[in-house]
C-alpha cells in the first residue's frame, strides 16, 4: 500500500497470513518476520473483549524495537463457503495520542518543519509549513515528494538533500531561493535536514525545518550589491561610461528598466544652475533594460527630455531624496501615460509597470541629475528598503560621475595651457628639417608635463629641448611653461648645454622653495642639444633624460653614448656635456619616457624597437614619426609622449667665408673690402652697403676692445650672418652716447641696420655677430 494505512490477514486461528508495506513502514517487521506469527504476538498488551466482539477499537501494537504504538483498529471478516468466517482483514491507521509538550511545540513551532521517510514520502508536516505549501497535511501524508511539487530547480536540490541525508545519516545544511505556492513574492529559506533514528542508530525518516530569511537574504543582497558598486561603477573617468556601468549594475536585478539623465552643465562648462524649478530640462546618457534595444525608453541617448514637475524624476531633484512612485497614484497614471504618447512604439513593452523609483544624483552638495529604476516584470513593488539602497548607490555613483566630470574639465584645461606652451609652427632655420609629435596620455592620471622645442641660435645653429616636468595635471602644465620659458631664455643668451642646465637646476630648485614644495615633487628631466650646420656637429647634455638616438645616413642607429646628469632640482651635481660630429643627412630622435617606458615593457626591448623602427623606409620624416610611434608605443600608453625628430643639414664651405684680422686698425679697410668682393662673388650686391657698416664696426670695436686673436666670419644662410670673435670675455653692450661723446654710435647702428644681432661667449672668448634680411629672389 501506498499510504500510511496498514493491513494485515489474519486466519480463523488468529495466524498472520498477509501483511503490507505499509504494515512494515507502522510496525517495524517485515513481511517475511510477520507472516507465520500468532497475531497476539505483535500486540504489546491484550485488546478489550469489546474491541473483538466490534471489529473495531483501540489496540497497542508492539514496534519491533520494543517500543508500543498505540492505534486504532478495523476488521471486516472474510466468509468461506458455508457462510462463517474463515479469516479477517485488518486496517489500522496510526493513533494520535493527546499530543505533548513536545509535540504541541512542532505543531505550532513558527518555522516551517515537517518529517519524510526514507523514501522521501511525507509522514508529518506542522501547520506552519502547511501554511508555506498551501496544502492541508491529510492531502500530503503518504505521497511522494517529486508527486506534490513543480518540476523546477530548487525541487530537485531538495530532494536530493533529502536523499543525501537517508542514505549517509549526516545532517546537512543549505540555503534556497524560491517562491512560495501561497504567494508570489519571493522566499530565501535557511533549511536544516537531520536523520531520525530507530533503537539500533538506523535512520527510519528525515527530519527538516525551514526558516524564511528572506529578510536576511535581501539585505546581504544589497550589501553585495554595494560592494559591486565600489568595483564597478567609476572604473573610468568618464562621465557617460560612469553612467552605464550605474545603469548595467542596477538592471536586470534591480530594475526592470533604468536610466541616469544629467543636467546638461554637468557635460559642459558651465556653472551649475542655483535652482531646480518648474520643467527641468536633463539629457539622456545611459538607459538599459531587460530586453534588447531597450524598447522602454520614450528618450533616446544624448536627447534632451522636459520633465514636469509631478513626475519622480522632478520630485526627486526638487526634494533631494529618493522618490517611490506606485500605479495606484494618479500621478503615476499621468507620468505613464505621457511616456506612451511620447513613444507609443514602446507602449506595449511598458505594460504591466507598476512602480517606479527616482533617486537624485548628488555629489559634494551639488545636484548632477537623477537615475530612475522600473519595475514591471518583477512582482514587488518598490519599499522603503529598496530607496534606501538606492539613495546609497546614487551618491557612490555621483561621487564617481562628478570626479569624471572634474577630471574632464581639468584635463581640458591642462591640454589647452600645455597646447598654448608648445611650439605651433617651429621656427623657420636652415640647419635641421624637424617633425614632432606629441600624445596626452589618457590615463586617470592626467595631462603629464612633456614638452619639445626648437630655437634658432646665432650662427645658423638651432637647439633641440625635450623635457618632462614631474606629476600630472595643471600644476605639471604650469611648471612646464615656466621651464619652457627658462629655457628660451637661457638659450637666448647662448649658453653652453651644460651650463644651460645648471641655471635650470637652480631655476627648479628656487621653485620648489619658493612655492613650499619638496623639489621632487617639482623636479623634471631636459634635454638640451646645440647643432652646428658649419661645423656639423651636435653637442648635448642631459638632465635625468634618455639619451636620444641617431640613424646615420648609412641606415645604422644607435643611441648617443653620454653621461646623463641628475634630474633638475636635485642640484650640487655637475652636467657633463657631449659632442661628436654628424654627417648631413643624419637623424637625431630626441623623446620623453613616456615612448619606452611602462611598467609592463622592458626599457631596454623598447630602446631597441624604437632604433629598428628609425631605421624603416619612410616617405617623409611626418611619416617616420608615425611609424616609430606605431611600431614602440603600446595600445594604451600610461604617459604622456613627445617626439622630436631632426635631420640635419649642412652649410658647405660654398656658403662661408672667415678671414683672419691682424689687431690693427689699418686692417680694417681691406677687410671691408674683403667682404664686399665675397657678398659680390654670392650675388648679394644689394646688402653690401649695410654689411659695410657693420663689418667696419665690429671688426673695428675687436681691434680697440677686444683681444688677438681676431677673426670674420660671413654666413650665408636664410640670412646674412656677419660674425666677429676675439679673445677677451668682455660682452658690449648698447648705450646712449651724448652729444659731445666720441663713440657709442655703432653698436646703436648696427643694430639699427640689422634684424638682430647679439653676443655669445666661446671657450676662447667671445663672438658679436649680426644678421640682416636677404633680397627676394
Amino acid at each position: 500500500m501506498e499510504h500510511v494505512s496498514a493491513a494485515a490477514i489474519i486466519d480463523a486461528r488468529g495466524i498472520v497470513t498477509g501483511w503490507s508495506e505499509g504494515a512494515r513502514r507502522l510496525t517495524g517487521h517485515t513481511a517475511e518476520e510477520a507472516v507465520g506469527r500468532t497475531a497476539r504476538d505483535l500486540l504489546a498488551e491484550d485488546p478489550s473483549s469489546g474491541v473483538l466482539s466490534a471489529l473495531e477499537g483501540d489496540v497497542v501494537l508492539r514496534h519491533r524495537d520494543g517500543s508500543p504504538i498505540p492505534l486504532t483498529l478495523k476488521a471486516c471478516a472474510l466468509l468461506g463457503e458455508g457462510g462463517e468466517p474463515d479469516g479477517y482483514v485488518v486496517t489500522t491507521e496510526p493513533r494520535r495520542p493527546e499530543p505533548a509538550l513536545a509535540g504541541r511545540a512542532f505543531e505550532q513551532a513558527s518555522m516551517s518543519m515537517s518529517i519524510f521517510d526514507i523514501e522521501q514520502r511525507y509522514l508529518r508536516l506542522n501547520d506552519a509549513a502547511c501554511r508555506v505549501i498551501g496544502v492541508p497535511e491529510k492531502t500530503l501524508l503518504g505521497r511522494f515528494f517529486p508527486d506534490t511539487v513543480e518540476d523546477a530547480e530548487h525541487s530537485g536540490g531538495f530532494l536530493d538533500h533529502l536523499r543525501l541525508v537517508a542514505e549517509t545519516g549526516r545532517p546537512v545544511h543549505y540555503e534556497s531561493f524560491t517562491g512560495a505556492p501561497t504567494g508570489n513574492r519571493a522566499h530565501a529559506w535557511s533549511i536544516e535536514m537531520w536523520p531520525v533514528r530507530d533503537a539500533g542508530g538506523e535512520p527510519t525518516a528525515v527530519a527538516l525545518a525551514a526558516f524564511d530569511s528572506s529578510d536576511q537574504y535581501w539585505a546581504r543582497q544589497r550589501l553585495a550589491l554595494l560592494n559591486k558598486a565600489a568595483a564597478a561603477i567609476g572604473t573610468t573617468l568618464d562621465v557617460v561610461r560612469t553612467a552605464e556601468e550605474m545603469v548595467e549594475l542596477l538592471v536586470p536585478r534591480y530594475a526592470d528598466f533604468a536610466s541616469v539623465d544629467l543636467l546638461d552643465w554637468v557635460l559642459g562648462a558651465d556653472e551649475p544652475p542655483t535652482a531646480l524649478e518648474g520643467d527641468i530640462v536633463l539629457r539622456r546618457v545611459a538607459h538599459g533594460s531587460a530586453h534588447e534595444g531597450t524598447p522602454e525608453a520614450a528618450v533616446r541617448l544624448g536627447e534632451t527630455d522636459l520633465y514636469p514637475p509631478f513626475s519622480a524624476p522632478a520630485k526627486a531633484l526638487r526634494r533631494g531624496r529618493a522618490v517611490l512612485s506606485q500605479a495606484d497614484e494618479p500621478d503615476f497614471r499621468r507620468w505613464v501615460a505621457e511616456r506612451n504618447a511620447r513613444a507609443p512604439e514602446g507602449s506595449s513593452y511598458r505594460e504591466g509597470v507598476h512602480s517606479v523609483l527616482a533617486v537624485p544624483l548628488r555629489a559634494r552638495g551639488t545636484t548632477l541629475g537623477v537615475a530612475v529604476g522600473v519595475r514591471i516584470a518583477q512582482v514587488d513593488d518598490y519599499g522603503a528598503d529598496d530607496a534606501v539602497l538606492a539613495e546609497e548607490l546614487a551618491s557612490r555613483a555621483a561621487v564617481c560621475i562628478d570626479n569624471a566630470r572634474r577630471f574632464a574639465r581639468e584635463r581640458t584645461t591642462a591640454l589647452a595651457l600645455q597646447h598654448s606652451l608648445l611650439p605651433r609652427g617651429l621656427p623657420g632655420q636652415a640647419a635641421v628639417e624637424v617633425a614632432h609629435r606629441y600624445l596626452p596620455c589618457g590615463s586617470i592620471a592626467g595631462i603629464g608635463g612633456d614638452w619639445f622645442d626648437v630655437i634658432p641660435l646665432s650662427g645658423g645653429r638651432v637647439a633641440l629641448v625635450v623635457g618632462d616636468v614631474v606629476g600630472h595635471g595643471i600644476p605639471s602644465s604650469a611648471t612646464m611653461g615656466r621651464l619652457c620659458m627658462a629655457v628660451r631664455t637661457l638659450a637666448d643668451v647662448d649658453l653652453p648645454p651644460d651650463e644651460l642646465l645648471t641655471h635650470l637646476d637652480d631655476l627648479v630648485t628656487h621653485l620648489a622653495g619658493h612655492d613650499g614644495e619638496e623639489v621632487a615633487e617639482l623636479g623634471a628631466t631636459c634635454l638640451y642639444a646645440v647643432y652646428d650646420p658649419v661645423a656639423r656637429r651636435l653637442a648635448l647634455a642631459a638632465a635625468g633624460h634618455p639619451a636620444p638616438a641617431v640613424v646615420l645616413p648609412d641606415g645604422t642607429a644607435r643611441l648617443v653614448a653620454m653621461t646623463p646628469g641628475p634630474p633638475l632640482g636635485v642640484g650640487g651635481l655637475p652636467f657633463e656635456a657631449t659632442e661628436f660630429e654628424l654627417p648631413e643627412g643624419a637623424v637625431v630622435a630626441l623623446y620623453t619616457d613616456g615612448l619606452i617606458e611602462d611598467r609592463d615593457r622592458d626599457v631596454d626591448l623598447a630602446t631597441a624597437e624604437l632604433c629598428r623602427s628609425l631605421t624603416a623606409s619612410a616617405e617623409s620624416l611626418d611619416a617616420l614619426c608615425d611609424t616609430v610611434l606605431k611600431a614602440v608605443l603600446p595600445d594604451e600608453p600610461g604617459d604622456d609622449v613627445a617626439l622630436l625628430l631632426a635631420r640635419t643639414r649642412a652649410l658647405g664651405a660654398d656658403r662661408v667665408a672667415t678671414w683672419d684680422v691682424p689687431p690693427d686698425p689699418a686692417h680694417v679697410a681691406p677687410t671691408r673690402q674683403a667682404a664686399i668682393e665675397q657678398l659680390t662673388a654670392w650675388g648679394l650686391h644689394e646688402t653690401a652697403f649695410i654689411t659695410e657698416l657693420v663689418v667696419s664696426e665690429l671688426v673695428t670695436n675687436a681691434i680697440r676692445y677686444g683681444e688677438p686673436p681676431i677673426q670674420l666670419r660671413l654666413i650665408r644662410d636664410r640670412t646674412l650672418i656677419c660674425e666677429v670673435s676675439d679673445s677677451s670675455s668682455t660682452s658690449p653692450h648698447l648705450r646712449r652716447a651724448h652729444a659731445f661723446d666720441e663713440g657709442g654710435r655703432g653698436l646703436l647702428l648696427v643694430a639699427q641696420l640689422t634684424q638682430r644681432w647679439g653676443s655669445r661667449q666661446t671657450g676662447r672668448g667671445k663672438t658679436i655677430w649680426a644678421e640682416q634680411a636677404l633680397p627676394p629672389y
